[in-house]
């Protein structure tokens, strides 16, 4: 199963959450029952720059065997008790295309399925590439936040610059595909992406959303 948690934290927490996003690893790197992980920072999901980010959202994606185990692990717990509010998906792959950190991280497992699903993207951004990836992005995020079906979404990332993706739930597998495949602002970066290559890596996954508990607040 995969597990995906958004905290939302008071200012004066930000030094626990700096720290953690650096030390994390080691304990989930040692855990049997984790396998991929990435810790996240957060951002409006609008520009992908560094002013995009949110120092007040932070998140953490894991592949579990056990997920109430992993849910009173040391690291959740540690994020929760400095937390203001906690949002936690169950998610089960419904397709995965691309790889992350050079792992293909998530094996579908589910055929059929016609419920809530969330989209999660990735893309390592070149260096020479990224103001023309910026210059880009708008009219595809005002076209994302505008798309029927959307419940939410909110731009993920492992580092301020080059490391930027989305997580986003919609109400249908529909309604993801409308956006993805015939939207006029998408297509035209997806057209650029194929003329400019700007991405060194990049990951399309599609998830059936088995569980939800809290609330993903997107004006965090």
């Amino acid at each position: 199963m995969i597990v995906a948690y958004f905290w939302t934290i008071k200012s004066n927490a930000i030094p626990f959450a700096l720290l953690a996003m650096a030390l994390d690893r080691f304990a989930l790197n040692r855990s049997k029952n984790v396998g991929f992980f990435k810790s996240l920072g957060t951002g409006k999901g609008e520009t992908f720059t560094p002013q995009d980010a949110n120092p007040l959202r932070w998140g953490l994606i894991a592949q579990v065997n056990d997920v109430e185990a992993f849910d009173q692990c040391f690291v959740v717990k540690q994020w929760r008790k400095n937390s203001t509010s906690e949002f936690r998906a169950l998610l089960e792959p419904i397709s995965s295309h691309g790889k992350w950190s050079k792992q293909e991280p998530f094996t579908p497992s589910v055929k059929s399925w016609d419920g809530q699903v969330v989209a999660i993207t990735r893309a390592r951004i070149k260096l020479t590439q990224n103001f023309r990836f910026w210059r880009s992005v708008p009219p595809v995020t005002s076209s994302l936040h505008d798309s029927p079906g959307l419940i939410a979404a909110i731009g993920i990332g492992e580092a301020p610059i080059g490391l930027q993706g989305t997580f986003s739930m919609w109400e249908t597998s529909d309604a993801l595909t409308q956006f993805a495949y015939r939207g006029t602002a998408h297509n035209a970066a997806i057209e650029a992406t194929k003329k400019y290559s700007w991405y060194s890596e990049e990951l399309f996954s599609r998830f059936a959303l088995r569980n939800v508990r809290g609330s993903i607040n997107t004006k965090a």
